[in-house]
């Protein structure tokens, strides 16, 4: 079964922050009030998975600078976060909701950043597939747990969305 990818509401925040709590436990969840702060930005693109018309997935992206004019690529897009249900994992919905993530940074233009856990290799292992390399180590970027991530960079895709 393939989730439906659509626009993340204010309605959704609440099931959004719970699925931080279980899959960001020790690491500061976000709250539901930063999912609606990040939903009133106007440079930012929030989606959710859907099965049976409940909440099993989301993310966002930030879409910053300018979009790419001409020959020069000004902008850049910063994955925000990405959230799969622990009761969907493996079924492809991170990557569904990934590549919308790339389709709107594509449309933006510019390369598209992200950090990840660098014990996270199921989603280290995505981003690869996605084209995003390993660029640098933020020592103990995730409070409180104090956990390593890895900065990953993904490239402008000078071929247009693929998605």
């Amino acid at each position: 079964m393939t989730a439906s990818i659509e626009p993340m509401t204010v309605q959704d925040a609440p099931r959004c922050a719970y699925l931080e709590t279980v899959l960001f436990e020790g690491d500061s969840p976000w709250p539901e009030d930063a999912f609606i702060a990040e939903l009133a930005a106007p440079h930012n693109h929030y989606v959710t998975a859907r099965e049976n018309g409940e909440v099993v997935g989301y993310a966002g992206v930030a879409l910053l600078g300018q979009p790419t004019r001409g020959a020069f690529a000004v902008g850049e897009a910063e994955v925000h976060t990405i959230g799969v249900d622990p009761n969907h994992h493996r079924r492809g919905i991170g990557g569904q909701l990934l590549g919308e993530l790339l389709r709107v940074s594509d449309e933006h233009g510019g390369p598209v950043f992200l950090e990840v856990r660098t014990d996270n290799e199921p989603a280290i292992e995505l981003y690869r597939r996605e084209g995003f390399e390993i660029v640098g180590t933020r020592a103990k970027y995730y409070q409180p747990s104090g956990a390593d991530a890895f900065t990953m960079r993904r490239p402008e895709n000078t071929e247009g969305s693929s998605r």
